[in-house]
């Protein structure tokens, strides 16, 4: 088919035309120009559906690398009408991720050896095939490192980061020549599959360390379920050691009291009485009458101390009292009757540990023993006050107590100078400064001594300080 051009007026061809008709070769004196536009009107169909089979490719990125790189092997078969097309991975190389290889025949049918689920395994296989994939398994890559284009064959490496980490190569059969733009479109397929098996392998790396986390969070929180079952535990059996420690210094101290009356007081009125029968028995008659009466006092008296001493050693149970009840307990033990006793507990109340209640309620007995039998007192207050970090018991009394003469009984006590007297005073001290505390003495607001004791509430301790050391005796 030829295209005349335009005459001008003169009968000679239009030169506008000409110029036309020579770029699209339609010229009917130049008849390879048709040639030349058939040829490069089927390369450009021929690229335009390879760019088609590429974005078909592509656009199967989201579901999953099996199916993109069956994509991409499809689409070189069916660019390149190729009799074989192999994809491979190199050993060691996106090892998360898959498939490691596959192959199509003519026909469209997959094989591989193991990993992909549509494929068949091979039964048969050309010897350049099979060749072409060992040499990419065992990434014997020396001569693969670059492209390859023959007159039927073509292969180009995937890259990745640098690396070669694969290959994709295909076969055409005698009457299909590889062109220049055919390695191209194989080196779009390829980065595309390079790209989305990495994606995969990131993706499965990130689900392994997420599912590591999730079973490391299980783990957790099994153990914390576990702690929170042991601390409940631990938490319920130091209730139950903290009560019987109480029940027991309840016990204790009721006996050291019932001891002292009986050793000691029951004693003494005993032996008044005895006395005074005695100088009954030797007085004039009004004076016996009343010795008499001393006598049947000193009787009574004796009475009601025993009453007294069986009533102590009838130890109450103090289970399920806190610290301050504990004392206030401890309050009601102390004798004469006529000694009014108040306790007070102020601060945010908390469990503390045994060592430091235990030292507490020695202290606090001992204070208020002293304050029963030597101070003369009609009052005594007992203050426990629980600080941020620490607490703190003070004894107050309205008796005749010097607190600068304790003070001195206190440093001759500790160094040993009483031969055991005044020994309640160097024990409250000691307990103190076992526990990391001290101990002061001051005059009381009530007017007779005030007994301070601080006591860090936590595991801080420190040796004992010498009585120079010790500001309580300041």
């Amino acid at each position: 088919m030829a295209v005349q051009g335009r005459l001008a007026d003169d009968g000679a061809p239009d030169e506008e035309a000409s110029r036309l008709e020579s770029l699209l070769g339609l010229h009917s004196v130049k008849g390879s120009h048709y040639a030349q536009y058939r040829g490069v009107e089927q390369r450009l169909t021929r690229v335009v559906e390879a760019l088609d089979r590429i974005s078909r490719a592509l656009v199967q990125t989201g579901e999953g690398p099996e199916t993109l790189v069956l994509s991409v092997v499809r689409a070189v078969q069916e660019h390149l009408d190729a009799e074989w097309v192999v994809f491979a991975l190199c050993d060691g190389e996106l090892d998360r991720t898959g498939p490691r290889h596959l192959m199509m025949g003519r026909d469209g049918t997959i094989y591989a050896f193991e990993g992909v689920h549509v494929a068949r395994t091979p039964s048969h296989l050309p010897d350049e095939v099979l060749n072409r994939l060992n040499d990419i398994l065992r990434n014997q890559m020396t001569r693969l490192k670059r492209p390859m284009v023959d007159d039927h064959h073509v292969h180009v490496p995937l890259h990745l980061d640098g690396r070669v980490v694969g290959g994709l190569s295909a076969w055409t059969p005698e009457h299909k020549v590889v062109d220049s733009a055919d390695p191209v479109v194989l080196r779009i397929l390829a980065r595309q599959a390079a790209v989305a098996l990495l994606n995969a392998a990131l993706l499965e790396e990130s689900r392994h360390q997420l599912a590591r986390a999730e079973q490391a969070f299980a783990q957790a929180t099994a153990q914390a379920a576990d702690l929170a079952v042991r601390n409940t535990e631990l938490q319920r059996t130091q209730r139950e050691l903290s009560a019987v420690m109480r029940q027991r210094l309840v016990t204790e101290e009721r006996e050291r009291i019932a001891r002292e009356l009986h050793d000691s007081v029951t004693q003494s009125v005993l032996s008044a009485g005895v006395h005074i029968e005695v100088c009954r028995m030797e007085s004039d008659p009004k004076t016996a009458d009343r010795l008499e009466v001393a006598g049947r006092l000193t009787r009574n008296a004796v009475e009601q101390l025993r009453s007294v001493i069986y009533a102590l050693n009838q130890a109450p149970s103090v289970e399920g009292l806190s610290l301050g009840e504990v004392l206030d307990e401890l309050c009601s033990m102390h004798l004469p009757k006529e000694l009014e006793t108040q306790v007070r507990v102020t601060g945010r109340i908390r469990d503390l540990p045994d060592d430091i209640q235990h030292a507490v309620l020695r202290i606090a007995g001992e204070a208020l023993f002293n304050t029963a039998v030597h101070s003369e007192a009609n009052t005594a207050r007992v203050d426990l006050t629980y600080l941020d970090d620490a607490v703190q018991l003070a004894v107050d009394d309205d008796g005749v107590g010097d607190p600068g003469h304790l003070r001195r009984v206190l440093r001759a006590a500790t160094l040993g100078d009483l031969a055991g007297r005044h020994r309640g005073l160097a024990n409250m001290a000691a307990r103190a400064d076992e526990l990391g505390g001290e101990l002061r003495i001051r005059r009381s607001r009530l007017g007779g001594v005030r007994i301070v004791v601080t006591i860090p509430a936590v595991e801080s301790r420190r040796g004992r300080a010498t009585p120079s050391e010790q500001e309580v005796i300041r």
